[in-house]
């Protein structure tokens, strides 16, 4: 008899890393009836993905208002998913990562007594208020699922200091890798109409270096985004003949001081936010990325792209340890200093600019839907894990 599973994602990154998963599970059709069930916490942002994807889901919350807080996010998905369930009875519900969608929908479900299985399980900075409230947001889902499907052996071995029960942690690797491998093998040109202008096709290689600039964490709000605007200002125009690109998020406490601080610098580029093929694209011709986004630590090793990471923390060691990513945190010079080493220093840059695979080999829903089938019953051993 077919198993029902219903995967609900809200975000942008959600919907870029779960993306790949919703297409292996209809790949298996004689297992599995699928359900997607989005509740827009981004609205815009999210159904570029989707449409990128070509998923269309069966439930859409439309939870998303202007000025949102957590409270509203929160009540909303909880009680929003309250229906959906009701009606669908699902098998197993898989929610992805650290958004408070994956929270609110872990105990909504958790509430109907329902399987739920955690993607991209057992990520932890150890400290609940960095990120916020993303850290306490998986810490809490982990707790409610059943599945816990954990990218790295570093992720599983927090799961297991958390007694949460051995048998249902699998190592996975990260759907994000699978999503950047499906892109980037069927990426022909750049969408956005001011990237089309400025490459008309996408070069090999740019005749000047390139930095991707992503940055939008509400712990960065306020003074951590104003040093960390002002050290890259200070740095495009230290290297007058290096480009800047940098979409920005929609949230008007990232858009203001963007636009205020680094708007009228010649070689910075301010964008809107960008489909994934664009920002993938971007990323592969880049020299190296400045980010506080979790899922770029992720994807940028493994094209070999040095990262500095705009926080204090980070819940992803692996490329750190590898020495691909470097936490720099916000402070002014501090930004400043290591922007500057990236571009001077060729044993500094030549160390991070090696490409290593921590997060995944691009198999990581393939992974996911056999231990499924493995949960079910569908398949008699336990399946190979990313090692």
């Amino acid at each position: 008899m077919k198993k029902k599973v219903m995967i609900v994602f809200g975000t942008r990154p959600e919907a870029i890393k779960m993306a790949p998963l919703v297409k292996k599970f209809q790949a298996y059709k004689k297992d599995f009836i699928t359900l997607v069930c989005v509740t827009a916490q981004h609205r815009q942002m999210l159904d570029d993905v989707l449409g990128t994807f070509r998923i269309k889901p069966e439930y859409d919350l439309n939870i998303m208002q202007d000025g949102q807080t957590l409270y509203h996010v929160t009540s909303e998905a909880l009680l929003r998913m309250k229906d959906v369930l009701e009606k669908e009875k699902p098998d197993l519900v898989l929610i992805h990562g650290d958004t408070t969608t994956a929270f609110a929908t872990a105990l909504s479900t958790f509430y109907q007594q329902i399987p739920v299985g955690h993607v991209e399980a057992g990520l932890r900075s150890y400290d609940k208020y960095r990120p916020f409230p993303e850290e306490a947001n998986r810490l809490l889902a982990d707790d409610l699922c059943t599945l816990h499907f954990a990218p790295t052996s570093t992720s599983k071995r927090a799961l297991l200091k958390e007694n949460i029960f051995p048998d249902g942690i699998f190592v996975t690797g990260n759907t994000v890798i699978d999503a950047l491998h499906m892109i980037l093998q069927s990426k022909h040109g750049f969408t956005n109409p001011t990237l089309k202008r400025v490459f008309p096709e996408i070069p090999a290689k740019l005749p000047y270096p390139l930095v991707l600039i992503t940055a939008h964490r509400r712990e960065n709000f306020g003074r951590p985004f104003e040093n960390a605007f002002t050290a890259i200002k200070r740095a495009a125009l230290k290297f007058p003949k290096a480009v800047f690109v940098y979409p920005v998020h929609l949230n008007p406490n990232v858009q203001e001081p963007a636009r205020r601080i680094l708007g009228k610098t010649q070689n910075i580029m301010l964008l809107p936010p960008l489909d994934y093929p664009d920002l993938a694209g971007l990323m592969k011709l880049s020299r190296f990325v400045i980010t506080d986004s979790g899922g770029i630590q992720e994807e940028a090793p493994s094209i070999g792209k040095p990262v500095l990471v705009l926080r204090d923390v980070t819940e992803r060691p692996e490329a750190v340890t590898a020495g691909t990513v470097k936490i720099i945190g916000t402070d002014e010079k501090t930004v400043f200093s290591n922007i500057v080493s990236l571009f001077e220093n060729k044993k500094v840059y030549g160390r991070m600019a090696r490409a290593v695979n921590p997060y995944g080999d691009g198999k990581a829903c393939e992974r996911i839907v056999e231990a499924t089938r493995f949960h079910f019953g569908l398949r008699k051993t336990k399946p190979p894990q990313f090692k």
